[in-house]
């Protein structure tokens, strides 16, 4: 097969859409300076055709501690297979851009990991890999600009046929605002089945919410549209003393749609609602009819007439409801393309100005600060820069997709048949300008109420906590709303112990004060008493940090360092270690402490100790779900 020259093949592999969005600029930047770009998700690519391409940038995130995005897991595989000799790619160029979070112990591994192997089957790095930072004042853009600049004097070099008038040429403005990706079909009601609208409740919000999702231009490839389940609120219980200053609730839930099974240690996905209110600001502030009966696809796809899950296209939806189901328009902040896009259609010329400085790389840090740092949602930004109508075309592309937002599940289907429960911190905080922000999902879950019987959208997946079986013993750390899946772990067990007795858990929890965060005290203690799973006469134990209860900070490693010889007397006996909870410096304090404890029962050097606790990865038994 001929290779095609001077034309880019940019991959991209994300979990969240952040890496989407710098593949989408990288393409963008390109074709400004006359080069060819096409942008594909990793998931669509065939990995066995590597070798036929010709130049290939790499866009990948890293999750979690160090995973790889969904997407890539197959690609990556190919990648590793044996068989694949060692000069597989020689003579493709290849370049990696990663998106990490250096307050993650392992950042950018994905990357760095793609990059070493791409290099070792043989292909010729453009330029060195780009790193992109969350932690950094401008975000991953902070690393992307230099490294695109530096991509293009690269690629240049190696054949000037990339950029036919030289790196620096960049195509007018006028020229680059290209046609919209998406079409917008708007149909007369009397043409149109109604006969949807009238389906009863559960019905028409599942029909809804298919429809609008299987239309969305927001979806990401692994994630399904139709949900699993729709879920009913039956218990919404504040679990910290009121007025301390946190809020972290219990909610439990009841199926209303099919009964979907799960296991311990699972993650539930929940499609939040947006406040009616900010979605009529703004319908209002875009000058869009709410009523209006609307089908949205691709340009290139007006043929289809379903998507990949068989979702027909063209059954209208109202704009509004669309919106509610589709655009984040009030929690997430626009990207920076959306300020580029803004400045063509603002008419009032000080705005205009404004958006392009914005847009410009001399802008970018003030865009960060005025945007990301503030967390500025569409509906703010619009309502800035009110001289802006943009088509609504160009509004379904660019606004943010209204996400999933995953929670560990915190019962255990044994204990609550037809049920599952969640453990969720009331997210709320202060911007840098002293502006109160809240957690989209967290604050509606909260504010909702069991007698409402909303039906609540649900997806259901696989953690990385997955369920031990009942003869492993078990060391859980689970600080703040980290215990979440140890309380379906326990619960689990104390069934399990019912049929035949089940092994001990030593269970490590921290809080700030014993009288107003103490998440499920009397449940905890009730399985630590008369031979409980958490029981000490069983072999197990339970463990609380207080960390502001006396003058010097108490965390959940300390009071492991505490109870050294009984976490090392487990794990000889082959206990498996499981870690949830924030990721800041919790996940590497803990695996230091460990550390420290093996080095020290075990009578071995703190390097050999690094060893035996790389050995237990290795084997599974020692696994961490942590988030920022």
């Amino acid at each position: 097969m001929e290779k095609e020259p001077a034309k880019l093949l940019i991959l991209y592999a994300t979990q969240t859409g952040n890496a989407l969005d710098a593949a989408e600029r990288i393409g963008r930047e390109a074709e400004r300076r006359g080069c060819a770009a096409s942008v594909r998700s990793i998931d669509d690519f065939d990995a066995s055709s590597l070798p036929h391409e010709d130049t290939v940038i790499f866009v990948v995130s890293t999750t979690g501690q160090g995973d790889t995005p969904d997407s890539m897991k197959s690609f990556w595989k190919y990648l590793l297979l044996r068989n694949i000799a060692k000069n597989w790619l020689e003579g493709v160029h290849y370049a990696v851009f990663g998106l990490g979070d250096s307050g993650y112990q392992k950042y950018n591994f994905v990357a760095k990991k793609l990059d070493r192997r791409i290099s070792d089957l043989g292909a010729t790095a453009v330029v060195e890999r780009g790193l992109g930072d969350d932690q950094h004042p401008s975000g991953y853009e902070g690393a992307l600009d230099p490294w695109m600049s530096s991509l293009w004097s690269m690629l240049y070099q190696i054949n000037p046929k990339f950029f036919p008038n030289g790196p620096d040429f960049v195509i007018s403005d006028t020229k680059l605002i290209n046609q919209p990706k998406f079409q917008i079909t708007y149909h007369e009601i009397d043409k149109v089945d109604l006969q949807s609208s009238s389906a009863p409740g559960l019905d028409h919000v599942q029909m809804q919410t298919g429809r609008a999702r299987s239309m969305s231009p927001g979806k990401v490839s692994h994630i399904k549209n139709i949900p699993d389940c729709f879920l009913k609120m039956i218990k919404n219980q504040p679990l910290c003393r009121a007025g301390c200053g946190k809020d972290v609730r219990h909610f439990e839930f009841e199926f209303v749609s099919s009964i979907i099974e799960y296991g311990v240690g699972d993650v539930l996905e929940v499609l939040p609602g947006q406040d009616p209110a900010a979605v009529d600001a703004f319908l209002q502030c875009c000058n869009l009819n709410p009523e209006s009966l609307i089908t949205v696809h691709p340009i290139g796809m007006e043929s289809r007439h379903r998507d990949a899950e068989g979702n027909d296209y063209k059954v209208p939806i109202k704009l509004k409801t669309f919106v509610e189901l589709t655009m984040d328009i009030a929690s997430a902040s626009p990207r920076r393309y959306f300020f580029e896009v803004m400045s063509y259609f603002a008419t009032a010329e000080h705005e205009k100005e404004r958006l392009q400085y914005f847009a410009s790389p001399e802008g970018r840090d003030d865009l960060y600060q005025y945007n990301q740092k503030e967390r500025r949602t569409v509906l703010e930004v619009l309502e800035d820069f009110p001289s802006v109508q943009m088509p609504f075309e160009w509004l379904v592309q660019l606004v943010p997709p209204l996400k999933t937002r995953a929670f560990s599940i915190s019962s255990s289907p044994s204990a609550h048949p037809n049920q599952v429960h969640l453990t969720v911190n009331v997210v709320s905080w202060t911007t840098p300008f002293k502006r109160k922000r809240t957690g989209l999902c967290s604050t509606w879950l909260a504010g909702l109420d069991p007698q409402d019987g909303v039906y609540i959208p649900a997806w259901f997946c696989k953690g990385s906590l997955p369920p031990p079986p009942p003869s492993i013993p078990l060391v859980l750390v689970g600080p703040g709303t980290g215990c979440a899946p140890f309380r379906g772990f326990v619960e689990e067990r104390a069934i399990q112990d019912m049929s035949g007795s089940a092994a001990p858990i030593m269970l490590f929890f921290g809080c700030r004060n014993q009288e107003n965060d103490f998440l499920y005290k009397d449940f905890w203690l009730s399985h630590a008493q008369n031979s409980g799973p958490l029981s000490i006469a069983r072999g197990g134990g339970f463990y609380v940090a207080f960390s502001r209860d006396q003058p010097q900070k108490v965390y959940v490693q300390h009071k492991m360092r505490e109870q050294s010889q009984r976490v090392w007397n487990l794990l000889v006996e082959g206990a498996s270690i499981y870690v949830s909870g924030s990721s800041t410096k919790m996940p590497s304090d803990v695996m230091s402490a460990l550390e420290e404890i093996i080095s020290k029962e075990a009578g071995v050097s703190r390097e050999t100790a690094v060893l035996q606790l790389r050995r237990l990865e290795k084997d599974g038994r020692y696994h961490v779900e942590a988030w920022s």
